[in-house]
């Protein structure tokens, strides 16, 4: 049987002046991630220097008991104890199977049936995904980066993502909010 995996969305609000301490860290617990059982992927999405201070992590694992272990492992605690002296506020996270994430909000702790996630994703991601291509590419070959199929993909998932994740998503489900949770 397919299973949907999990994901935990993790914030840490950053000190200023502290964040090569914090990028040091990192080192330490990203290995440690990636060699626990059920691990897939992460992903890091660091503040811009000087105008933002939150550290945005995504982890996947195949499975929500897998992730819920390695949230809840001694080695975490002990990095995160380690860690805290570089924090404005404690470690924040929310775990999630799928991509309920993208569907939560604020005022709303439930989350939408799957077929209705569906229809709102591939709303969201279509427009994006004809958008983002004719944006980036012109501007890639006007930096005089070559034509690569692999890195033109890589650019434009990212940004797609980034995107979906941080501005779309958020006020997409705030303005179809009714109709999403009914």
């Amino acid at each position: 049987m397919e299973t949907q995996g999990a994901s935990v969305v993790i914030t840490h609000h950053v000190l200023d002046g502290k964040e090569a301490e914090y990028e040091k860290w990192l080192e330490q617990i990203v290995p440690l991630t990636r060699h626990s059982k059920g691990f897939i992927d992460h992903q890091i999405v660091r503040p811009i220097p000087h105008l933002t201070f939150i550290y945005t992590v995504i982890i996947r694992f195949d499975t929500i008991e897998n992730l819920k272990k390695w949230m809840e492992s001694d080695d975490r605690k002990r990095l995160i104890e380690k860690a805290n002296p570089f924090f404005r506020k404690n470690d924040n996270y929310k775990i999630k199977s799928g991509l309920d994430f993208l569907f939560e909000t604020e005022n709303e702790t439930k989350v939408p049936v799957r077929w209705k996630q569906f229809l709102v994703t591939w709303s969201a991601i279509y427009p994006l995904s004809l958008l983002i291509p004719l944006l980036l590419l012109p501007f890639l070959r006007l930096l005089k980066i070559p034509v690569n199929h692999y890195f033109d993909g890589l650019l434009i998932s990212g940004c797609i993502v980034f995107l979906m994740v941080f501005a779309v998503m958020p006020n997409y489900t705030k303005m179809i909010r009714k109709w999403l949770f009914r």
